[in-house]
């Protein structure tokens, strides 16, 4: 057994952690949101048990979030936006995260996320090279991190990859796949298959992996409209709209759901699942928004909307008055 400290740094990809917090609150039998505190602890024993270690010695003396996000003048417009953000934000701190946002790049209209993965890259390498850590945790899939990794493994550096892998049927039938970069796992010292270890433990109740979700209530997003009963759709009507698989269009979110929602496109509104939400969560959506969104047909052969993005609102209405 170790008897000196074991250094750790935790870098989360902010839109990966959503994208599977996501997954577990509204497709997960568990039905809650993945909590930093809980996934901390886990991180904490789990360097412990690869590196022969007691949690005791082994400490998180880094950790760092990163993000692309709306700017504060978009979110203070956008009403409750800006106020959750904060709710969040004090999360990370109480958890001792340092956040790293990059405003989303306005390209024609839509909301892109530009060069975060650059800067966490280098900021963990950074932080390797004068923090010392013995073990960097990487919380995120994208085989663009390989290099990062390759060069911390020069540093003598362990790294250790919090992977989720998983498959499931949306609202619309379409089946949805997340899988992490085998590349990537390949050349961790520690790779750890997450989706297996929580569903594995689950079934006996472990409370390490319990302790990993949020307690409380299920499915609840971070907006108050949200929980509003006058978000429920009206009924479609049985008019089916004449048009093409592809098509792209502009209009406005009409409700908001569970993990989905309807956008105002008569003589129906198309329903979206969140797995749809482009360069966005899902949960700072609002009621109102503007968005652009692709046509596509669920199993059922109905009109769904896909590829949705948030656009600005003076160009949606540009648009819809040249139409």
């Amino acid at each position: 057994m170790q008897s000196k400290m074991t250094k750790i740094g935790v870098f989360y990809d902010g839109n990966y952690f959503l994208h599977v917090s996501n997954y577990y609150n509204y497709d997960h039998p568990r039905q809650r949101r993945l909590s930093i505190t809980g996934l901390h602890k886990f991180i904490k024993q789990e360097v412990a048990d690869r590196e022969q270690s007691s949690a005791e010695v082994c400490h998180i003396v880094d950790a760092h979030y990163f993000r692309g996000r709306l700017s504060a003048q978009e979110a203070h417009q956008r009403g409750a936006v800006l106020y959750w953000d904060r709710v969040f934000d004090d999360i990370l701190m109480s958890a001792g995260v340092t956040t790293h946002y990059l405003p989303l790049k306005n390209t024609n209209g839509r909301r892109e996320e530009k060069g975060i993965d650059v800067w966490l890259a280098l900021e963990a390498y950074e932080n390797a090279v004068y923090k010392h850590f013995d073990v960097v945790v990487l919380i995120a899939s994208d085989g663009d991190f390989l290099p990062l990794v390759r060069k911390l493994n020069t540093l003598g550096t362990r790294v250790m990859i919090l992977s989720w892998d998983f498959e499931f049927t949306n609202d619309m039938g379409k089946t949805m796949v997340t899988r992490t970069s085998q590349d990537l796992l390949e050349e961790s010292s520690y790779p750890v298959p997450m989706h297996e270890i929580i569903d594995n433990r689950l079934r006996r109740n472990d409370p390490l992996i319990t302790n990993i979700f949020v307690p409380g209530e299920s499915k609840r997003r971070n907006h108050p409209v949200f929980e509003s009963e006058n978000n429920d759709a009206p009924e479609p009507r049985e008019e089916e709209y004449d048009g093409d698989v592809g098509e792209v269009h502009n209009s406005e979110i009409l409700s908001l759901k569970n993990g989905y929602g309807f956008i105002k496109f008569p003589p129906n509104n198309l329903f979206f699942h969140y797995t749809s939400v482009k360069e966005l969560d899902f949960n700072d959506l609002l009621v109102g928004d503007k968005v652009e969104f692709t046509l596509d047909k669920n199993e059922d052969k109905q009109f769904i909307a896909t590829n949705v993005q948030l656009i600005e609102a003076e160009d949606t209405v540009a648009l819809l008055e040249e139409e």
